[in-house]
This record gives structure tokens, sequence and C-alpha cells, in this order.
């Protein structure tokens, strides 16, 4: 984006893993399964950057930056200096905090490594526990469940996506998986990974009950990496990075954007929120680059969302916390059908289950304020997009 908005300036892009800049979506659903070759995730060929006079300094992970010096130091001790900095860092999967949590054959999905760990051990793997019914987790569980594994999903809370979804999408996605075979317990509490020969054999639950496990992938979250600028004097909130509109820090001349971007969101009622999406590290990278450019525009994009388990593409626009209504349209039996979320009438989000064009005109009342025909809102043959629709 700084190229293409005319940028003559040096670029390095700084990355602390080996491989050139990739998709990270894939992990948990083609690459994992080995349907999509490393090649098809890079979001482009080597050589590209090199057209683009951008310098890759991969392999390296910063551990310190000094505002006033315009530096950042690596692990190694090699130093960077700057005139501009974009941290986008996103953040860490977090582990268990349990006994065994730390075991080989105890994974998380966050990078390509994580991944072909994992995939080094299905051979020989048939009971997989995965920790966390959040969309990494059933992600990984349809994959899985998919090539012939047993699979457990263990979740903490009362239902499945609690933190992303509303009931009736929790229970619509509980019935999926438990009907291609997955064994999901609910509000299941940790208690340890048991240890055999040095790898797990066992999840155990409080109360004493062992859930068999060969393997076991954690999926409870990210911890925002932003320790070099917090310890540098960058305003925390949310456990992640403060930014204004222009994804600025309060440190200077350094901008921050995606999943460690704590910022105020219009669509959140401007409350300050972190969003863990693509399209959000997309967006605000896009801001943070136009400051730098000299065409300076706010951050204002309405919050989407996807995911792909079996044959289900789960589309989501905006922020339904704070509704007042959630509409159903559709049969859930019939595998497509949305699930519409009002605020006094107006529109705030949808879920969408293989259900497109209710995804499409369902993020222009997001992104207006629009308010709906709430006679036909509930027929998925009306469209909830039209001309008489009123605007405030």
């Amino acid at each position: 984006m700084l190229r293409k908005l005319g940028y003559a300036g040096a670029v390095a892009l700084v990355g602390a893993e080996a491989d050139p800049p990739y998709e990270r979506p894939p992990l948990s659903k083609a690459y994992l399964a080995g349907e999509e070759p490393f090649e098809r995730m890079m979001m482009r060929p080597k050589e590209a950057w090199t057209e683009l006079n951008i310098e890759l300094l991969s392999g390296r992970k910063i551990v310190a930056v000094d505002p006033a010096m315009h530096e950042a130091r690596c692990e190694s001790g090699e130093r960077i200096t700057y005139g501009k900095m974009i941290w986008a860092a996103g953040g860490a999967p977090r582990r268990l905090p349990t006994k065994g949590g730390d075991l080989a054959g105890v994974h998380v999905i966050r990078t390509r490594a994580d991944v072909e760990a994992i995939r080094a051990e299905l051979e020989r793997a048939r009971d997989i526990v995965i920790i966390g019914g959040g969309y990494i987790g059933l992600e990984a569980a349809s994959v899985l469940v998919g090539m012939g594994a047993r699979v457990v999903v263990l979740e903490a809370q009362e239902r499945l996506l609690a933190r992303v979804a509303g009931p009736a999408l929790s229970a619509f996605y509980e019935k999926e998986h438990l009907g291609h075979g997955v064994d999901i317990r609910l509000g299941a509490k940790i208690e340890a990974i048991i240890e055999k020969g040095g790898r797990p054999s066992g999840v155990r639950l409080a109360g004493g009950t062992d859930v068999p496990a060969d393997l076991v992938i954690v999926g409870i979250g990210i911890a925002p990496e932003v320790e070099p600028l917090i310890a540098a004097g960058a305003e925390e909130a949310l456990g992640g990075v403060k930014v204004d509109e222009f994804c600025r820090t309060s440190l200077p001349d350094i901008y921050a954007a995606g999943d460690c971007a704590a910022h105020a969101n219009r669509y959140a009622g401007g409350a300050v929120i972190r969003l863990e999406s693509v399209q959000n590290a997309h967006d605000q990278a896009a801001v943070a680059a136009a400051s730098i450019a000299g065409a300076a525009k706010p951050y204002d994009a309405v919050p989407w969302f996807w995911s792909d388990q079996y044959d289900l593409k789960l589309q989501t626009a905006g922020l339904s916390n704070g509704h007042d209504k959630a509409v159903l349209r559709g049969d859930p039996d019939s595998r497509s059908f949305s699930i519409v979320y009002l605020r006094d009438d107006r529109v705030i989000a949808l879920d969408c289950v293989n259900a497109t064009r209710d995804y499409a005109q369902g993020r222009r009342l997001v992104a207006t304020g629009g308010v709906c025909d709430l006679e036909t809102i509930g027929d998925p043959g009306s469209p909830l997009f039209k001309p008489t629709v009123r605007k405030g």
C-alpha cells in the first residue's frame, strides 16, 4: 500500500518467521488438510518484493524499541533504524497454564511450522483432543475428523463460539459437528495433560474424567505481541497497544495495525476494542500506510469475519454485542440461513451461513445504519437491502 500510494522511501519488512509473508487463514483449513501447497498461500512470489523495492528481513524478532533513537533491536542484537514504524506483530497463541501443557505433542496453530508439526504426527495419532471451541478449534476439528481421526473438542464455556456468535448459531454448529462424529464436551475445565513417555496420552478434566489423546491442539486465543512497545512507554489497552483513528500509537512515528491494535470502533458504539481478523489487519495497515504517505484517512471499516467448516461458509458482518433483537432468515436444517442482529430496529450485524447474498446486502445495512423492513426481514425470499430502506 505504501508503494501504491507513491511512497518512495526505503521500506523493510521485518518478520520473526523465516518464510516470506503468507496468508494465515488456510493454516487451520486447506493447509492442515494437505489440500493447498504453501506456494499458493504466499502473499506474493518472493521476487515480487524485490520488484516493489521492499527489503525482506526474515527470521528477525524485535525485542526492544528505542523511540528517542528511532531504533529497533533484534533478539540477535542486530539494530535497525527507522523513520516511521508500523507494528503489525499480531499475537502469540495462548498456551495451557496446566501441568503437561508444554509437552511435545501439544500444539497450537499460528504459523506454517505449527501446522507442519501437527501434520507430521497425524499418521500415528488416532485420538485428537482440541481445547477451545472457537473458529480455530472448530475449523481444525472439521478437517481432522474428515481425515478419519477421532476428535474431541473441549470447550470451557457452555456453548461453542461463545465469544463471537449468538446462541442460535452456536447450537447449529454444535449439531453439525456432532453429526460429523466430533465429540463435544461443553463446560470442560482442564486440570492437566496426562503424560506417557514424554508425550500426551490424555487430558484430565476437573472432576477426574480422562479423555484419551495422542495429540492435543490448543486454540484458546492469542496474547498480543506488544511487549517492546509497552516497555518503550506506549499506551496499553486490552492487552494490546492503543492507537488513534489514524493507527498512531502514543509513541512518536510508530503506528500499529491488526490483532494487537486497540482502537475506538463506531460499530462497537465507540468502545475501544481489538479485532482479531484478517480484514481488520488489512484495513488498519492501509490506514497506517496512507498516513505515512501523506494521504491520511481515518479508520472506519465494517468488521467482517469468515469461517469454513465442512461445506459451510460462515460470513459475519458487524458486531452483534449489545443487540436487542435477533431474527432468523431461513431454516438452519437447510444449511443456508442468516441471523440478523438489530438494535433499535437497525441492523448492527449478521451471521450468514451459505447465504452470500444476505451477507453482501446486510453488510451495506451495517455500514449505513439502515433500517430493515421488519415485516419481511425473516423472509429469505425478500432482499434485505432495498431502495426503500431508510438511512439514519
